[in-house]
């Protein structure tokens, strides 16, 4: 049986409508959630609002040019997997792209079952990283196969469950708003209620263990030490 790739957040940063909504529904179809912007100012604020799983990145916008926003955004320290997306073709574009800090480069035009592949091989280049068992407060933690085991003993997770921990994890020790959070359960489909992320974490600690997520209330959560 085919593994299903792992439901990825996906910010697509393209001004052509016809070629971002073809795009946008492939990814869709592909099972990612996906939030389409034409700027490269409106792309900053979503980047700053949301943890994103992946980037495709056009080089050509109305505000400015994606490789200078790519070397800003690495310079950060902001790692999120980078896709370039453009007509230019030379090597030497290509290869500028690459040094920018992009992870891949698709030139346009392209088939969307080539940008599936490409979304899929990087998604398997980072969930396959040498050493995807990750030691926290007594938990193993596997990002490849997305388990977690407790003193030897498997934990059950659901994919919610999961999305919210794996949000945590990426990122110890930052606050992750309430808003923040209930983005990553987007790609699940149904309506976020206003205490999901409550109900959520709740379960979340009965299973993992008390101080494993802390509450700034009113501001949101984080990744403790348990």
């Amino acid at each position: 049986m085919k593994e299903r790739p792992a439901t990825m957040r996906i910010l697509l940063i393209e001004d052509d409508t016809v070629l971002g909504a073809a795009v946008r529904d492939q990814v869709a179809a592909d099972g990612h959630s996906i939030d389409w912007v034409q700027r490269l100012d409106s792309a900053g604020d979503a980047l700053a609002g949301v943890p994103f799983d992946l980037v495709l990145l056009d080089l050509m916008l109305p505000d400015g040019r994606g490789l200078p926003f790519l070397r800003k955004l690495r310079a950060r320290g902001n790692a999120t997997p980078v896709i370039i997306l453009t007509a230019m073709d030379q090597v030497s574009d290509r290869i500028e792209g690459l040094n920018a800090g992009a992870d891949d480069y698709l030139v346009k035009p392209f088939d969307l079952a080539e940008l599936s592949a490409r979304i899929g091989s990087v998604a398997r280049r980072y969930s396959g990283n040498p050493n995807p068992i990750v030691s926290h407060a007594g938990l193993d933690i596997d990002l490849a196969a997305r388990s977690i085991h407790r003193d030897g003993r498997p934990v059950p997770l659901t994919a919610r469950e999961w999305a919210l921990f794996e949000a945590l994890l990426a990122r110890p020790g930052q606050l992750l708003s309430k808003a923040q959070l209930e983005d990553k359960l987007y790609a699940f489909g149904a309506e976020v209620e206003s205490n999901t992320i409550e109900v959520h974490v709740s379960r979340l600690r009965k299973k993992l263990g008390p101080g494993i997520i802390e509450t700034e209330r009113g501001l949101g959560y984080r990744l403790g030490r348990g």
